[in-house]
């Protein structure tokens, strides 16, 4: 038996996209192409407790699935997939021969330990067990260690690492090989189930044979042409061509590539998949992929508006999908997309070639409130103090980004005047600015819509000489703030992250501004601006 088997899924995974309707002379077809190839593993569609019907790839039991299973296997092993949460396991029956070989047990995180269970009985039925837990990267190095310990107890055939989202780059499966081969019962096969989100599967599963060469006995999650929901799978053609070029492999690629042909174009007529922008985004988000399909129905809809609205969606939240949480992040994104540019053009005409000190809240303006009175006074700044204004040092302008904020801050001291941002629901009254959130804001962090990031990319379109930045410290779990009335406890990890992030937007930022502008820190701060940003004082 080879040490790398290729598991084609193609009736499985490729049924999403026909209602899992292939019908019955294309599963033949497809089902003998595959045999005549020489293909490892074959999957046949799915066990659960409802959905059939004919031409469907859904089965009851290894009787439902008879029918399309050739008397004579080869040297095939065939196999199903049965989701823990679809499928209840006294529905299968004992293992014949006449049928499938295997089952996948399939489970979320959230299920695992009590699908041990589930997957117990498999094994003991006796079919080849193949655990296939959902979304490896979701888990904890702690969980995943807890997962191994558990399914060595059970012996599987197969225990796979499954990039759900399509989100995975190289060092990422480095490092879960690493740790699922070190841990992981040695006559396990480790599997390889990857989408194609990122225009990696067929680069990642060439690594993943890499990493188990002379280690691990592995399988390798395939579909022809690469037939899967979004972007697609990984295609047998590409992985069976690469074994044959660099590896010891048989595979007859003649009798798939006539599959092709003769069943696949015809398939392709009736749905679509393969990479595009969107599914990208899906994967550098580890988003479902249903989330992206129900923002391409809104006909005004670029891609940066739905990498905007996944941004807005937490990291577990975007693993499934929320239509109504979508739908209210979409209406609340296009009232903030305004056109701003008469008001963009007349702060510009006020702030361009000007000495600016932004005045941000942390506690360092209490603690060196002299040293900014002094910068104040020697450099001629305009000040800009951001969501509240100070006691002791005077403002020019009062800049206001955060709807918090804004709804604390009561209209006191408004005779300023005020640069707002769109995303600050009201009405204009008088001496103010309303700039589009949408100019300053830029995706790739949690906390992107920092007010005093978007306050200097705003200063460096609006073409500022200088820029000084005071209370700009960096976060502590307490004690963070000018403000007693804005103090709240955080924990470490939440100190760090959010740290961790305002130093990449502060790096980002002074990446990209323009050359002539100068940038420097006038309070002391967590935060370095590279070589300029020598402390004053």
């Amino acid at each position: 038996m080879r040490n790398v088997q290729i598991l084609d899924c193609t009736l499985r995974d490729g049924g999403y996209l026909l209602d899992k309707r292939f019908g019955d002379e294309n599963i033949h077809g497809i089902v003998n192409g595959l045999l005549k190839t020489n293909i490892d593993i074959i999957e046949v569609g799915f066990l659960q407790n409802e959905g059939f019907g004919d031409g469907k790839v859904v089965f009851l039991n290894s009787a439902g699935a008879e029918k399309y299973i050739p008397k004579d296997k080869k040297d095939s092993i065939f196999t199903v997939f049965a989701d823990y949460s679809r499928y209840d396991i006294h529905n299968l029956d004992p293992y014949t021969g006449k049928s499938f070989d295997a089952v996948r047990g399939c489970f979320f995180q959230r299920e695992w330990r009590d699908a041990m269970e589930f997957c117990r009985r498999i094994k003991q039925k006796g079919y080849l067990l193949f655990v296939q837990p959902v979304d490896i990267l979701g888990y904890s190095d702690r969980e995943l260690l807890s997962l191994i310990e558990q399914v060595n107890q059970i012996e599987p055939y197969c225990f796979s690492i499954v990039d759900t989202f399509g989100s995975m780059y190289e060092d990422d499966l480095k490092r879960v090989f690493s740790m699922i081969h070190h841990n992981l019962n040695s006559k396990c096969r480790i599997g390889f189930h990857s989408h194609n989100n990122l225009q990696m599967s067929s680069a990642l599963s060439q690594a993943f044979m890499k990493f188990a060469s002379g280690k691990r006995k592995v399988v390798i999650d395939t579909t022809i042409a690469g037939m899967g929901r979004g972007a697609g799978n990984t295609p047998t053609e590409l992985i069976i061509q690469y074994i044959m070029d660099k590896l010891e492999g048989s595979y007859e690629i003649d009798n798939l590539l006539d599959v092709i042909d003769h069943y696949m174009r015809n398939i392709r007529s009736q749905a679509s998949w393969g990479y595009n922008t969107h599914f990208y985004l899906a994967g550098s988000y580890s988003a479902h992929v249903n989330n992206i399909a129900y923002l391409l129905k809104k006909n005004s809809i670029r891609s940066r508006d739905i990498r905007y609205i996944l941004n807005r969606i937490d990291r577990e939240a975007r693993k499934g999908y929320d239509y109504e949480r979508l739908e209210n992040l979409y209406l609340d994104y296009m009232e903030s997309d305004i056109d701003d540019s008469q008001d963009f053009s007349q702060l510009k005409k006020e702030l361009s070639g000007k000495n600016i000190l932004i005045l941000a809240g942390g506690r360092s303006i209490r603690e060196q409130r002299e040293d900014i009175l002094n910068y104040v006074k020697k450099n001629h700044t305009v000040v800009i103090s951001i969501n509240y204004l100070h006691d002791e040092i005077p403002a020019d302008y009062i800049y206001i980004s955060n709807t918090k904020r804004y709804q604390d801050f009561n209209n006191v001291g408004m005779n300023l005047p005020a640069i707002f941002t769109s995303n600050i629901k009201r009405e204009k009254l008088g001496n103010e600015y309303i700039i589009s959130f949408m100019r300053l804001i830029k995706c790739g962090w949690e906390n992107m819509d920092n007010s005093t990031i978007l306050l200097l990319r705003l200063l460096n379109e609006v073409d500022v000489s200088r820029i000084g930045i005071a209370g700009f410290d960096g976060y502590e779990i307490e004690n963070n703030y000018a403000e007693q009335n804005h103090e709240y406890n955080m924990c470490i990890d939440d100190v760090m992250f959010i740290n961790k992030e305002l130093e990449e937007m502060l790096h980002d930022f002074m990446a990209s501004k323009k050359r002539e502008i100068t940038v420097e820190m006038v309070t002391k701060s967590k935060f370095s601006i590279q070589a300029e940003s020598e402390q004053l004082f």
